[in-house]
């Protein structure tokens, strides 16, 4: 979508559609209060009303959307609402939107372009590879938003630049969501990370099952062995490690489809497992967006790639793996696969001396019993590393809830013939799962992040969302690497 700045007032644009963003209770334009009651409309937070002005102003329709209370208005807000102006836009099949602010807001200039940026690109996104026979109309697309401030200031031109950035990556892990599993196996994730690669300059190497037998990838091999589509090790690495340039590891759960293996799923559980990759989505669309920001500093992704199938050469239960650190764990269930592969990324992790790990996986049906669809779980063996990425989850509307990771925990999955077992049992699921997971990364500070109730969106929360993937991650990484930058 094309996105331009102008100065003035929406209400002075000779435009198909004009939306006027209002604050709740704060006094409308003459010529537009004329044109309805008072009642009809006070600025309620997603209120909207649509006006015919008949020459009254110069739009031919005029769309009212309410922000909400001023003492509540956030980038949120913003993204929301541009995200339901574009809806509108598409709903109208028109083509070229205004966008205008009633009111003055106290916000940064940079904050407004990037907010509203972000919920134009976002809330125009559909997913329409497979649809065939499709109406004009279907696939009606507004080209473009024309946002109309009283003072366009190059600060606001950035923001919208860096909104039109990061949604290109959340749009690219949405993709990689919705796409099927039988296109998207591990080979072919790995080739949309070389791909990746060759439009930004992100060095990419690609660990085929030679290779990751050479080097002792044993739980990753053993989770990729009852499939015909053999496993990967992904691994994208942009700039350099250098003095006052930190390195962070983003660490993504790359399961193309997981039907749990021996221990079998119910058909309806499987029904979205196309989605147990979006952990590796949001780390290649937050690569992509590192490298289009051009970030100071040194971030490695890291992908392990695999499908856990059942067949005649799937691991088992009661298998005994040994993982790439040397640790062992005990088998109890195939269909907690996730978090044995993700024991290897966790471990090569640690060979680029890391300032903070951060991993990503849809990991636990317990999280979503415990968040719903509203935030990600978070566990942490760093406070100061967790306390950032809660403070990114406020500023980008992903948020995230910290659960413990106290020692208790970590004593539920030791294992009376391995190291480790994979599952703890039914009591705290989610909690288990990031404890397994933090055995594996030494003394780096370590955030893991279970999104298995916020990557795949049945009925969307947000008008910025649609159903299927939501990309979830890749803006609150964004978010955190851009501050963690300001900090360095």
């Amino acid at each position: 979508m094309k996105i331009t700045l102008t100065t003035g007032t929406v209400l002075n644009e000779a435009a198909e559609l004009a939306i006027l963003a209002c604050l709740e209770a704060a006094p409308l334009p003459e010529a537009v209060a004329d044109l309805l009651e008072v009642a009809d409309f006070s600025g309620k937070t997603s209120q909207t009303r649509l006006l015919y002005p008949r020459g009254a102003v110069l739009p031919k329709r005029l769309l009212l959307l309410g922000l909400g209370p001023a003492d509540k208005l956030t980038t949120e807000t913003l993204r929301r609402a541009a995200a339901t102006a574009v809806r509108q836009a598409r709903d109208l099949q028109v083509a070229n939107v205004a966008f205008g602010l009633n009111d003055q807001l106290e916000l940064a200039p940079a904050l407004i372009g990037q907010a509203l940026a972000e919920g134009a690109e976002l809330g125009a996104y559909r997913y329409l590879r497979y649809k065939t026979g499709l109406k004009p109309e279907q696939t009606f697309a507004v080209e473009a938003m024309t946002l109309v401030t009283p003072e366009a200031t190059d600060a606001m031109q950035a923001g919208v630049a860096v909104g039109q950035t990061i949604a290109g990556g959340v749009m690219l892990a949405r993709n990689l969501v919705n796409t099927p599993p039988g296109v998207l196996t591990p080979a072919a994730l790995a080739d949309q990370a070389v791909a990746l690669g060759e439009r930004t300059g992100v060095a990419v190497t690609i660990f085929d099952k030679a290779r990751l037998t050479e080097e002792g990838f044993g739980g990753l091999l053993a989770v990729g062995q009852g499939s015909a589509n053999e496993p990967r090790l992904i691994v994208m690495e942009y700039g350099k490690a250098a003095e006052g340039r930190p390195t962070i590891c983003l660490v993504g759960k790359g399961l193309t489809f997981d039907s749990g293996g021996l221990s079998l799923k119910p058909a309806d559980a499987m029904t979205t497992m196309k989605s147990d990759m979006g952990g590796s989505a949001a780390v290649l669309g937050a690569m992509q967006v590192i490298a289009e920001l051009q970030l100071p500093l040194h971030v490695v992704g890291l992908v392990p790639s695999a499908e856990n199938m059942p067949s005649s050469t799937s691991y088992r239960p009661d298998d005994v793996l040994t993982t790439l650190s040397g640790k062992t764990i005990e088998v109890l269930n195939t269909d907690a696969e996730g978090r044995i592969v993700l024991a290897d990324a966790l471990f090569y992790a640690q060979r680029y001396n890391p300032a903070a790990i951060i991993e990503l996986s849809t990991l636990t049906g317990a999280i979503v019993v415990a968040l719903g669809s509203h935030a990600t779980g978070m566990m942490g063996t760093n406070q100061e590393l967790a306390d950032a990425i809660k403070q990114a989850g406020e500023t980008t509307g992903e948020r995230v809830w910290q659960l413990p990771l106290w020692e208790e925990y970590h004593e539920m999955i030791k294992s009376e013939i391995a190291d480790l077992k994979n599952i703890g049992g039914r009591q705290a699921g989610s909690i288990t799962a990031g404890a397994f997971l933090a055995a594996f990364v030494g003394d780096y500070p370590f955030v893991h992040l279970d999104i298995a109730g916020t990557a795949y969106a049945e009925k969307p929360a947000q008008p910025y969302n649609v159903a299927g993937g939501t990309g979830v991650g890749v803006r609150l990484l964004t978010e955190f690497l851009r501050q963690y930058t300001d900090g360095v």
